[in-house]
């Protein structure tokens, strides 16, 4: 058993959890986008760009944008952009979490990482509180985007609240609860944790060429594509030389 990515200790919503040969299908996964509604709180920044952390600046006391401000600021972060990784993240430096170093005092700049923000829209603005949704690509921190949200208006910010309300195709709306899941529960079917990925029906002997690492014919098919018999998810396969080559096998050959 295996999940496909991490929360922050104050986070909540939508897990992904394979069970059995599924957890192969972790990477492609992991690499979907993802959909959060986020709230940051006006006034300070934190070491931690989230309220776990030190307070480390504070913004003048009359600073307060407008809603047509914050609207502006928000839109200017959809697209590709780089994006400098909170200290305390799951970075990787020298074979060592970055959270890992920070929490010992070992405070590390990050280099930036290119992100993309699919979309990004205010909800509501109370007080100090502003709530956001944004869908963006893996690897993007919404406690980097409050950070830089502050720092664009003129001030600063932090992230207060994170909900992870969508990965690819699986919505927190169809999710089991933690405290409702038995083994009796039903399971997805993995292709259905891929997304909008095209699906190529194999014969047997097909399915027993594959599950030896052969390709197969593409069939005119191009990209990435589920191999299936029966119903059942053979493999991942992706086209090259109209074949369909296997790079990842759930159903490999006796």
């Amino acid at each position: 058993m295996g999940h496909t990515g991490t929360l922050d200790p104050f986070a909540t919503g939508l897990l992904v959890v394979l069970l059995g040969r599924a957890t192969r299908l972790a990477r492609f996964v992991e690499a979907e986008a993802k959909t959060y509604l986020a709230t940051a709180r006006f006034g300070s920044a934190t070491d931690t760009d989230d309220l776990t952390g030190a307070t480390v600046r504070i913004a003048p006391p009359e600073w307060q944008p407008t809603r047509e401000q914050v609207e502006a600021a928000l839109a200017g972060f959809l697209g590709r952009s780089a994006q400098r990784p909170p200290p305390f993240s799951a970075k990787k430096v020298q074979g060592e979490r970055s959270y890992e170093l920070a929490r010992r005092g070992e405070m590390t700049e990050l280099a930036p990482v290119e992100i993309e923000v699919h979309d990004i829209a205010l909800i509501g603005i109370s007080g100090q509180e502003v709530e956001f949704r944004a869908t963006v690509s893996a690897g993007t921190y919404l406690r980097g985007i409050a950070r830089d949200l502050g720092e664009r208006l003129g001030g600063a910010a932090h992230l207060t609240a994170l909900r992870r309300e969508r990965i690819g195709v699986l919505d927190l709306r169809d999710a089991v609860p933690l405290e409702a899941l038995t083994p009796e529960t039903p399971q997805l079917d993995p292709v259905a944790v891929l997304g909008n990925i095209r699906v190529r029906l194999l014969t047997a002997a097909e399915a027993a060429a594959v599950g030896h690492g052969r390709a197969v014919s593409a069939d005119g098919m191009e990209g990435r594509v589920a191999l299936v018999l029966d119903g059942r998810l053979v493999a991942i396969a992706e086209s090259r030389d109209r074949l369909l080559h296997p790079v990842v096998v759930l159903e490999p050959a006796a």
